[in-house]
């Protein structure tokens, strides 16, 4: 836990409603939020959460129970609502004492009832006004609002506009995401209204994160104009670094698409072990969600391994590497313990400045 003596003015109700020290979360990232990343950050005093939604039922169970066995820190879980099985892994949360259930996608009402009724704070991931206030009107306990600086799938307007639009729409706490890496960059958020920063390419360039050295030097090595947002992956805009294999993915076209989504699916089956019938019937899940076309959905099947040969298999020329613009701005990989002191210190003093 960090020795820092944080100015009062860190302690939101962020901070009281996940019991962490510090307004500061970890994103469930793909690939890289596992157990090591999340138990490092939630140790320091932040908010770490599992990225569940690659996992399956039974890789997700001893993530949780090796956090919980290196730290009494509470943590959180990201989930995917259209997962077929997750009223099982909701159960396992609940069960398991989880704090923070996150999804990308809001699951919808009955599900945030029965997380919300054991306990769990709801907090989904939104990238506009409107969708902050649905699901502020569904219950949901707080809400990640992401600018278009932000890496993943994304939108086009920039935190400083996004975010002030929510916090006055909703009066629930609005964690602001997107741009993020320092003390500055939590006190602008307080400032705009918000009661917390997530970050993920920040918490992605740590000693902590699992992700290969030599892709964290070609994050390094880039520059805040070295992202590009493509439709490319799964038909859903996404911000990632501009290398790799998406200037090949661009010159595809719908045949060769295709065929490279039905490779990528058979390889992600056999690593992952997931059934045809439990693939399909996630497909039309997605497809019956309204959130996806037919083209999207097959587009959808390179998404798992495209990322996972950069991120798992640490091979960045075959890959692709989510990235938020702020990569430009990241020069070090500190631990999660170094990177949430200097956050809190940075933001004490910048706070102590302006009340001079």
């Amino acid at each position: 836990m960090s020795t820092v003596e944080a100015h009062p003015t860190l302690h939101t109700r962020v901070c009281d409603m996940f019991g962490c020290t510090y307004p500061i979360v970890q994103t469930g990232m793909g690939y890289v939020s596992d157990s090591a990343l999340t138990k490092a950050t939630t140790a320091a005093g932040g908010l770490g959460i599992i990225a569940g939604g690659m996992l399956s039922y039974d890789e997700l169970k001893a993530a949780i129970e090796d956090v919980q066995a290196h730290t009494d820190n509470p943590f959180g879980v990201n989930m995917r609502a259209d997962q077929p099985d997750i009223d099982k892994r909701v159960d396992l949360c609940i069960s398991a004492g989880v704090k923070v259930a996150s999804f990308a996608l809001a699951p919808k009402q009955p599900l945030i009832e029965k997380l919300k009724n054991a306990g769990l704070a709801v907090v989904p991931s939104i990238g506009a006004r409107r969708h902050a206030e649905k699901v502020a009107a569904w219950g949901v306990d707080a809400v990640i609002v992401q600018g278009g600086e932000g890496g993943g799938h994304t939108g086009a307007v920039p935190t400083s506009l996004l975010l002030p639009q929510v916090v006055d729409a909703v009066d629930i706490p609005v964690i602001a995401a997107g741009g993020y890496f320092d003390g500055r960059g939590l006190v602008s958020a307080l400032a705009y209204g918000a009661e917390g920063i997530a970050m993920g390419t920040r918490f992605l360039l740590t000693s902590d994160s699992p992700v290969a050295d030599a892709v964290k030097q070609v994050y390094l090595s880039k520059s805040v104009a070295d992202t590009v947002v493509t439709l490319e992956i799964d038909g859903v805009p996404q911000r990632v670094l501009n290398a790799g294999t998406i200037g090949e993915l661009k010159k595809s076209t719908g045949p060769r698409r295709v065929a490279r989504a039905v490779r990528n699916a058979v390889a992600f089956r056999k690593i992952s072990g997931t059934p045809w019938s439990a693939m399909v019937r996630e497909g039309l899940a997605m497809k019956k969600s309204g959130e996806l076309d037919w083209s999207q959905v097959i587009m959808a099947a390179n998404a798992p391994m495209l990322y996972r040969s950069a991120l798992v298999d640490g091979d960045p020329d075959l890959g692709v590497m989510a990235t938020g613009q702020v990569v430009g701005l990241i020069d070090d990989i500190p631990s999660c313990a170094e990177l949430i002191d200097r956050i809190v210190a940075d933001a004490t003093a910048t706070l102590h400045r302006l009340g001079a």
